[in-house]
Order: structure tokens, then sequence, then C-alpha cells
């Protein structure tokens, strides 16, 4: 009688929403944007939109607004949804699905800072010109977010951006 082979190992999956974004700075001449730095598992600096989860009842607005201050330093007015993506990861052994539900805010205050960050996940943030994010993200669903942006933004009306 044959052995039975080896049985698949069975993972959960756990779902997780979160929100961010893209901050302008449009009283800067290059529409600056503030993004973050952190470091990957395998130790590689990544640079990216700043995002974190929902916190109790807030909206995915809510979120995105806090968290882009945490991380960043800078508060920010949201002016329109951008999209969502979803990816899938796993982290010992648990497959995660996120969603991440992205907004285009305008600056209103505040000094580009990593030290708000309570997660302590950002070793740093930045100004980048709007036209050089493609370059400096470093994951094609973000740089996506952006082009998203980088069209809308001509057709915001200028009382919008103020």
């Amino acid at each position: 009688m044959p052995k039975p082979g080896p049985f698949p190992v069975r993972t959960s999956t756990t779902e997780e929403t979160s929100a961010g974004g893209i901050v302008v700075d449009f009283d800067s001449a290059e529409l600056n944007v503030a993004i973050i730095a952190r470091i990957n598992r395998a130790g590689r600096l990544e640079w990216c939109l700043p995002k974190g989860h929902l916190e109790g009842d807030e909206t995915a607005a809510e979120a995105a607004r806090r968290e882009i201050a945490e991380e960043t330093g800078v508060s920010g007015s949201v002016i329109a949804p951008l999209g969502s993506v979803d990816y899938w990861f796993s982290v010992s052994g648990n497959r995660i699905h996120k969603v991440v539900h992205h907004f285009l805010l305008r600056a209103t205050g505040g000094t580009i800072t990593v030290e708000n960050d309570p997660d302590q996940e950002a070793v740093d943030a930045a100004w980048f010109p709007l036209d050089r994010l493609g370059e400096t993200l470093s994951f094609a669903n973000e740089r996506r977010i952006v082009a998203a942006a980088r069209s809308l933004i001509p057709s915001l009306p200028p009382e919008t951006l103020r």
C-alpha cells in the first residue's frame, strides 16, 4: 500500500485595506510631491507613496490624510480619488490581499519629516517634482497612480489648487 503523499499546506488569507496618495505643493513651480523611503525585507531602499491602514471608522479619504501627515509631516486636503490598487503577498505563511485607495491632495502645511511616523517604517521623506516621480517610485502600480494624477491636475478648477 503506498504512503499518502504530502498534503498541501493550508494558509489563511487576510484582507487589508489601506489609503494614501499624492500630496502636491501647488505653490511650487515643479508641483513637488511628498514621498517616503522604506527599507524592504531584502534590505533595499524603496521610494513610495505614503499610505497606511484605516483606523476605527475612518473613511479611506480620512485615513489618507492622516497617514500622509504621519509619514511625511505634510498636511493636506483631499481634492479627488485617484483609484485603487490591490496586490497579494505572504508573511509567515499567511497570504495577504491588500487594497490601497489613493487620493490627490493639496498640501496645506507642515514640514517634511518622518519623525511623526508612529510605525517608524519611513526612513526618509522628500519632495520630488511630479514629473520625476515615474523614475523615482519603486512600484509600477504607484507609477500608474501618478499617471492618473498627472492627467487629472490640468482639468482641475484653479480654486481647487489654492
